[in-house]
């Protein structure tokens, strides 16, 4: 027989601080519990045990206490994040069929102590998991403890305890009792450390033995009359750190047989705290989840926490009846499989996409795409499984059927697809109507699907000879700047080692070393930015990264990008960012280099088709735009709708200067302060952004919101009310949950604050530039069919049109780009016609 013992709270401390803080979408810490439970899969693998006890601490004095009042007096208080996950692994673990042992007056440590001894006895053998010391001593030929390390346990046993410390596992009690314990606030004798300790109890064993033979122990004076001073406390350091044997708990091995439990109950907690990839670990992802209540510290009874609370949206009442009508379409392996009221339906793939039917697609970009592919027409997509999935859970990174009926309680199956789908595509329904998202999945995210997979299909015209002559120019600059290189740094290195960089730059340069990683010197952008005018090196070292990127990820990786049509076919992905914001991979164009003048360059390799001119329109400040809008702010909304600069405006009022007199260094400290509001920069990074002191920069930020007291008070009111509810919203309804806001950590906090900031403006220019991009796709459609929305970067879209049509192309850009919503200030989206994208933006 083998017991496995888990000490509780040690495993869940370790788990925490390991992993980075995650959480569900209602802000409930699950990073603990994420790792406890990947820990506990590994060792029933590993161990495979036939009894399994979990033992935790309660929050109450123990008999220690009573012998020292000051016992474990040291300790900080257990952070709230892992304080709220303590009751949940409870909840879990019983739910699971796990024994939980805990007893009031005696620590964890007590309670494996006693078990390990009970098991032991009865013939078998222990293995303690736990990342304490402490349980060394309770080791024996049948006691192992497995302590918790970053990488691998390491396994003790009698012979590894000798090995490296000299002593047999009972004596560790000795040791303890001679050094103390600063973490449990044992005091041990004063001023003897762990090696004076472990010298001692090498060679006399035990505590006892040298207090009886003080006189002749060989010791140094000094050491002689610490010991004689700290005798009583040595001696009552050792009854603190003995682990006790006989702790009352339930001795029967069979007590710790692993039960049934209630798979359901299981399910459903891990379903709540969005553990799913633990939860198909554990083999529940097919259990059906119950209904649940979690447990918090505050209550244990069950009620939900202040967290849970804030972040579940009181119902919308009257919530439409789903349509049992509609049709649920999925593609699988290149097949169209159709289900009515999650029953199989035989029908001709081709006229049932035509049709006027209702359809739930799964996916409805990869619907259209293929419906493209094959020459078909696809008609009144009213719902989408994977865009329903992203607007509810955007901090997900996974909408798959399988993912998302694990998340909302439906039993998936892929024999009975159809009806997985049905009861699915209800749960999502239901709460797109409760939080008020139903429309930004029909108006918005569906009819952009259509968009962006014609775009992918359409791709753009790559200037291959010019692209690769311009990486064979590059080659000689990248290397001329390396040779510059290591001329300054007096030999040859990898450059692009950050290790090898931080030593030539902060020990054989000696420049002032920033933050230091556990492989070497931090040599980041930002900590290279601080070192730009310190030395010769650093605007070389900037000059060789962006040329070895500009010809690795983009000429070489346009190069392979570009398909045998000699066009570039991206992937938009609608279901990434946060934000709600499109990206794009394979490759990804929004990232292509376009602020320095040799990154400019790369959209002359971007051009129109034969007998073809591409029309392009930049939404100008849009992000400020909708700031003026949302905030409601009179100065910013002036400026805009009078034409004026809004940088300099800024600079003006802030400066307290009249326009004409700002200078172009002005102009660019108020940009950065413009665009910087809109992600609630601090003080801080602003000093770094404008060249400036962190004092000179809190005054510019007072005076800006000073003088736009209108975003001031937006900033208030949505941070509050993101507080209060836990989400930020869009002008457009698009939610965002952000957990971080909920946090009692102030650093995770002021980071949701600043999500709460930026979310609404960024959702709702990503919001804007979607609407625009289905009118001007409809339009075209519509009035000029020749002409093809092509391509989409941040808040610029390009199309490809006729030579002929173009300026008729660019007319229907440039309209239905600046009417797509009606906002307090003009959206401005002024279009230009040229062979290229250099040309013609």
């Amino acid at each position: 027989m083998k017991l496995l013992v888990i000490d509780g709270n040690s495993i869940m401390n370790r788990a925490f601080y390991g992993i980075r803080l995650l959480t569900n979408k209602k802000g409930m810490p699950t990073n603990a519990l994420t790792g406890f439970l990947n820990i506990l899969l590994k060792l029933l693998k590993e161990e495979c045990p036939d009894r399994i006890a979990v033992a935790f601490d309660l929050h109450a004095p123990t008999f220690r206490h009573k012998m020292f009042d000051e016992y474990k007096g040291t300790r900080h208080g257990m952070p709230d994040e892992l304080r709220a996950q303590m009751p949940v692994i409870k909840q879990l673990l019983t739910a699971l069929g796990i024994t939980i042992v805990e007893k009031e007056g005696f620590e964890a440590d007590d309670i494996i102590g006693t078990l390990s001894h009970a098991a032991e006895l009865s013939g078998g053998e222990c293995v303690i998991s736990t990342g304490d010391r402490d349980s060394f001593q309770l080791i024996t030929n049948k006691v192992t403890v497995r302590l918790a390390a970053n990488k691998e346990d390491v396994i003790y046993t009698p012979a590894k305890i000798g090995e490296v410390y000299g002593v047999t596992p009972r004596e560790m009690i000795e040791v303890k009792a001679l050094m103390g314990d600063s973490s449990d606030n044992i005091p041990g004798v004063p001023g003897v450390g762990e090696k004076t300790a472990l010298g001692l109890i090498q060679k006399y064993h035990s505590v006892e033995y040298i207090y009886n033979n003080l006189d002749t122990v060989e010791v140094t004076k000094s050491v002689r009359a610490k010991l004689e001073n700290g005798r009583e406390s040595a001696e009552m350091s050792r009854k603190l750190a003995e682990i006790v044997l006989d702790a009352p708990v339930p001795l029967d091995m069979s007590s710790y047989e692993r039960g049934a439990g209630d798979p359901a109950e299981a399910a459903g907690i891990l379903t709540e705290m969005e553990m799913f990839g633990v939860m198909k670990k554990l083999g529940l992802d097919k259990t059906a989840p119950a209904k649940v209540t979690i447990r918090t510290e505050a209550n244990a009874s069950g009620e939900t926490s202040e967290a849970a609370d804030a972040a579940e949206p009181a119902p919308t009442k009257d919530i439409p009846e789903f349509d049992p009508a509609a049709y649920e379409v999925a593609l699988t392996d290149g097949e169209i499989r159709v289900y009515l009221d999650g029953k199989p339906q035989e029908s001709n793939p081709a006229e049932f996409l035509k049709s006027g039917k209702p359809k739930r697609t799964v996916d409805a970009k990869a619907l259209y795409a293929y419906c493209i592919e094959k020459g078909l027409e696809l008609n009144n997509v009213v719902f989408d499984t994977t865009l329903a999935g992203y607007l509810l859970n955007v901090n997900s990174n996974d909408y798959s059927p399988e993912r998302l009926c694990a998340e909302y309680g439906v039993v998936y199956s892929e024999d009975r697809l159809g009806e997985s789908l049905f009861l699915l595509n209800k749960a999502l329904w239901e709460k797109l109507h409760e939080l008020g998202m139903y429309n930004v999945l029909t108006e918005i995210e569906i009819p952009l699907a259509e968009v962006l997979s014609s775009m992918e299909h359409e791709g753009i015209q790559m200037d291959m000879t010019a692209l690769h002559q311009f990486g064979e120019e590059l080659l000689p600059e990248i290397e001329q700047v390396e040779q510059d290189i290591y001329r300054v740094a007096g030999h040859e290195f990898n450059i692009g080692s950050p290790k090898q960089l931080g030593v030539v730059l902060f020990e054989e340069l000696g420049l002032p070393a920033g933050k230091k990683t556990k492989t070497g010197y931090s040599t980041d952008a930002d900590t290279l930015e601080g070192l730009r005018d310190k030395h010769e090196i650093i605007p070389m070292i900037f000059s060789y990264r962006t040329m070895t990127k500009l010809y690795n990820t983009y000429v070489k990786g346009l190069e392979a990008a570009v398909s045998s049509d000699g066009r570039m076919h991206t992937t938009f992905k609608q279901t990434e960012t946060r934000t709600g914001r499109i990206s794009s991979a394979e490759p990804n164009i929004q990232n292509i280099p376009v602020r320095t003048e040799l990154g400019k360059n790369f959209r002359k390799f971007f051009t129109a088709g034969e007998g073809k001119l591409l029309a392009d329109a930049d939404y100008s400040q849009i992000e400020l735009r909708v700031l003026a809008h949302l905030s409601g702010d009179e100065a910013m909304i002036k400026t805009f709708c009078e034409g004026g600069d809004i940088h300099t405006e800024t600079a003006a009022s802030v400066l307290g200067l009249p326009p004409e007199w700002i200078t172009p260094e002005q102009r660019r400290s108020a940009k950065a302060v413009n665009f910087g509001i809109v992600y609630g920069i601090g003080a801080f990074s602003l000093a770094k952004d404008i060249n400036v002191s962190v004092g000179e920069a809190k005054r510019y930020i007072d005076d800006y919101l000073s003088h736009y007291s209108g975003v001031k008070n937006y900033m208030a009111r949505v941070t509050e009310s993101a507080e209060k509810d836990g989400w930020a919203v869009t002008m457009f309804g698009r939610r965002r949950f952000i957990p971080e806001i909920l946090s009692s950590n102030k650093t995770v906090k002021a980071l949701g604050k600043r999500i709460a900031m930026n979310t609404p403006i960024q959702g709702t220019a990503a919001d804007i530039i979607k609407i625009a991009m289905v009118r001007v796709f409809r339009r075209l459609k519509a009035e000029l069919p020749e002409a093809k929305l092509i391509l989409q970067v941040h808040d610029e879209l390009i199309v490809e049109a006729p030579e002929d049509k173009a300026a008729q192309a660019a007319k229907i850009l440039a309209e239905e780009m600046q009417s797509a919503v009606k906002l307090s200030v003009p959206l401005t989206a002024d279009a230009k016609e040229g062979k290229s994208w250099y040309d013609a933006h």
